[in-house]
């Protein structure tokens, strides 16, 4: 399986593509980026930018998942709407592609990854170098932001199958 996470943003968004090795045990990065747009320039302009660019991402990289960070809490509302606009078109492209969709907050990634919720983003992406075995840590911040989700995505599933599993016995044991 293929996980690509989108770190969404209007002037830079990032990308990253974790899949598993050849021996299934460990995750390894495909590809990593940022997809940026000329803050100078007119919103629909860039919009359409950031959309062509993530739908030639979906059909280069073919995910089976996309995993978006979801905007939980800005202060900064024009931060906020541009953010909402990119993951907008994230999920857009997404869905275009036939790829299963998947959202976590950036809390949820944190605690996923380094097991502190709060933790910075030197530490994600010092923990993104090591789960990933690079041997620095992935730059700029919005491409490790990306490999986090997608390594979030692929690590939780499991768990999270298991746990759905365990439920589903337990209901029907009733």
């Amino acid at each position: 399986m293929f996980v690509l996470g989108i770190d969404p943003g209007l002037s830079r968004c990032g990308y990253g593509l974790v899949g598993r090795g050849e021996d299934d045990s460990r995750l390894v990065a495909r590809a990593a980026g940022v997809i940026e747009t000329d803050p100078g320039a007119d919103l629909p302009d860039r919009l359409l930018i950031l959309h062509t660019e993530l739908r030639a991402l979906m059909v280069d990289l073919s995910p089976d998942v996309v995993a978006v960070e979801r905007v939980f809490f800005q202060v900064n509302v024009k931060t906020a709407m541009s953010v909402g606009q990119a993951s907008g078109l994230a999920l857009v492209a997404a869905a275009e592609a036939g790829c299963g969709v998947t959202q976590y907050t950036a809390n949820e990634v944190k605690q996923a990854l380094v097991g502190y919720g709060a933790a910075t983003k030197d530490q994600v992406q010092r923990m993104v170098a090591r789960v990933l075995g690079l041997a620095v840590p992935p730059n700029p911040p919005d491409a490790a932001d990306a490999l986090a989700l997608a390594v979030c995505h692929l690590t939780t599933v499991p768990l999270r199958r298991a746990m759905e599993a365990a439920v589903a016995r337990e209901g029907s044991s009733s």
